[in-house]
């Protein structure tokens, strides 16, 4: 009990929090017993900090296994920012930066220190740190240990046989994504007896989730970007030329973007990507090559321009966004032709016939989530095994997705794929239904069939609608992989004979685009004109003060923390003490720079 008031001591003089986050307490005593600990949280409810504060308050030295080269720079350099006696050793450590960590370490005034699981596993390194007093290990991302989770790393396999060599130290893992399965395979993998386990809430209620089914999709994701004109946010796409492509596409709207592939050339890719984690405002392009290691607080969107490959993979890509806890924003397009691609992959991989049979019901769970006809974050947090109200914030709870029985356009699109011998796809079967004059058709004698013409009351694009809906659903499979096409399923069988119903849902009305573009976080009512004035003041001088010394911006502060300073306009330092985010090291540090910059501002 004593370590945990030093913590909530350490906690608001060094990192500016009055408390706790809800599930870091437990956690954070749970290490402090000396326990191998598996905690499964959220993205941004503070994980870190769960390794970061008995490291600093404890003695020896805690290693943190890290995925990435550039997350492990960023906590480094975060840690570094408040004080705190932080380092990395990974391929891009120079000479001289290695022999002032190995000084520290032998010196025994380094408390934390960042390694890949490639390092950790490297000849000679662990013999070299096992009299260095390493206390813990903290395996970050720990899902990447699961053959089929959708970030496996082979790499982490290796960690408990390199820790073995340290002898008789703590193991803590964390992650934000893992099902009950893959918490098992955590265990039984990373740990040599059985961990406390700790699952808190999937739940982020801070972002909104809406989806919308492809329909000139650059169209679209302008309409979603132009009203959040000057706010961090990253676009996932399928491909690499995609990300350039719309990358060079929004740059020439007056958008400041970059790319990121695993095609760039290293030093082109650290450069994109230093430039989002440093600078406000930038929009990323991005494959998901780019995920672990965003560790930007301040992201206020994430919007996919295709088809996320899992549920699992999209909930940990729209973790990216609103980690400061402010409201933030996730938008996403799919398409016919996405879903097909998934199966089709799932279909082609060298899997056992288990694994592909979850595969599938991971899919079905992403698609039940596209065309969603209930609350969806209520549809993805039943996928992690969590129950909740409407969130009343998604697109469907707003009422922007209309509903209706649709049972009787499902059978007539699954009678034009029966009678068609079921090969044809969506636009060759709606060109049926409608009646549409059309070569193939009449070649192939389709034209003579009951079910020409007898959907001309809609359009070919509301046809279109329906088969994707019907694929969602599980009615309809791919005929052939070579070919592509529909077949009925046993479910579309059981549709179209009257045995189940079939609820549609109305694609939604081309919107206007919102003329309005906000720099700021979005807030619960109007912000006052003059705190709003403060906040781009602050800004301002967050940026400038993070370009002398070489930091991302946010290291300063975060956006959180400057509109508490725009909204209260503290006058003294005492006053600023009090602000969230706030610690001692930053007061002293930029302090009266920021009174000077609201008192100004404020005038």
């Amino acid at each position: 009990m004593n370590e945990i008031l030093r913590a909530r001591t350490l906690l608001k003089s060094v990192f500016g929090f009055e408390a706790f986050r809800p599930g870091q307490e437990e956690i954070v005593a749970a290490v402090f017993s000396g326990d191998p600990v598996l905690a499964v949280m959220p993205t941004g409810s503070g994980k870190s900090l769960c390794y970061q504060l008995p490291a600093l308050l404890g003695e020896g030295l805690t290693l943190v296994v890290s995925p990435l080269i550039a997350l492990m720079r960023d906590q480094v350099g975060q840690m570094q920012a408040l004080g705190l006696a932080a380092a990395t050793l990974n391929s891009q450590t120079n000479e001289a930066e290695a022999r002032e960590t190995w000084a520290l370490i032998r010196a025994g005034s380094l408390k934390l220190l960042f390694l890949s699981p490639e390092r950790l596993a490297m000849d000679g390194l662990m013999e070299a740190l096992s009299t260095a007093g390493v206390r813990r290990v903290a395996v970050d991302e720990a899902h990447c240990i699961c053959e089929w989770g959708h970030d496996f790393r082979p790499e982490y396999r290796m960690i408990r046989q390199s820790v073995e060599r340290l002898g008789a130290v703590q193991v803590i893992a964390f992650t934000a994504t893992a099902d009950r399965a893959m918490r098992v395979e955590i265990t039984e993998r990373l740990f040599d007896r059985k961990p406390q386990i700790f699952v808190h809430s999937f739940d982020r209620p801070n972002i909104s989730l809406s989806f919308a089914p492809k329909d000139q999709p650059k169209k679209q994701l302008q309409g979603f970007l132009s009203p959040r004109r000057g706010q961090n946010g990253i676009v996932y796409c399928a491909s690499r030329a995609g990300t350039e492509r719309l990358a060079e596409f929004f740059a020439e709207q007056g958008f400041d973007t970059v790319a990121y592939h695993a095609g760039l050339d290293f030093s082109r890719r650290n450069a994109n990507q230093d430039r989002f984690l440093r600078e406000d405002g930038v929009v990323v392009f991005a494959t998901v090559a780019f995920g672990m290691g965003v560790n930007k607080p301040d992201v206020r969107f994430v919007a996919h321009a295709d088809m996320p490959s899992s549920i699992e993979a999209y909930y940990q890509e729209i973790g990216r966004a609103g980690r400061d806890g402010l409201p933030a924003d996730a938008f996403t397009l799919y398409g016919l032709e996405d879903m097909a691609l998934r199966r089709r992959q799932i279909d082609e991989k060298a899997l056992d016939p288990e694994r592909r049979r979850v595969e599938h019901q991971r899919f079905a769970a992403l698609a039940t989530l596209c065309e969603a006809t209930s609350c969806r974050r209520q549809i993805l947090l039943a996928h992690f095994n969590e129950e909740a109200a409407p969130c009343g914030r998604c697109d469907v709870c707003q009422g922007r997705v209309a509903l209706r029985d649709g049972t009787v356009e499902a059978q007539k699109a699954l009678s034009a794929v029966y009678r068609t011998g079921q090969r044809f796809g969506a636009g060759y079967l709606s060109d049926l239904l409608t009646g549409a004059e059309n070569e193939a058709l009449r070649r192939n004698g389709h034209d003579a069939l009951k079910t020409f013409g007898v959907g001309a009351d809609q359009s070919k694009q509301q046809w279109a609608s329906t088969f994707r809906q019907l694929f969602a659903a599980g009615a309809l499979a791919v005929a052939s992989a070579e070919h592509g096409g529909f077949a009925l399923t046993e479910k579309g069988k059981a549709i179209l004979r009257g045995r189940e119903n079939f609820t549609l849902r109305a694609d939604p009305p081309k919107q206007k685009s919102e003329k309005k573009s906000s720099r700021a976080p979005a807030r619960e009512g109007e912000q006052d004109p003059a705190e709003a004035r403060i906040f781009e003041a602050l800004r301002k001088l967050r940026r400038e003060l993070a370009q002398d010394q070489g930091l991302a911006a946010y290291m300063v502060f975060a956006d959180r923390t400057l509109l508490e300073m725009a909204e209260r306009r503290p006058a003294t330092l005492e006053d600023l003490r009090t602000i969230h985010g706030v610690g001692e090291r930053k007061l002293a540090l930029y302090g009266e720079a920021f009174l000077e910059a609201i008192a100004l501002a404020g005038a």
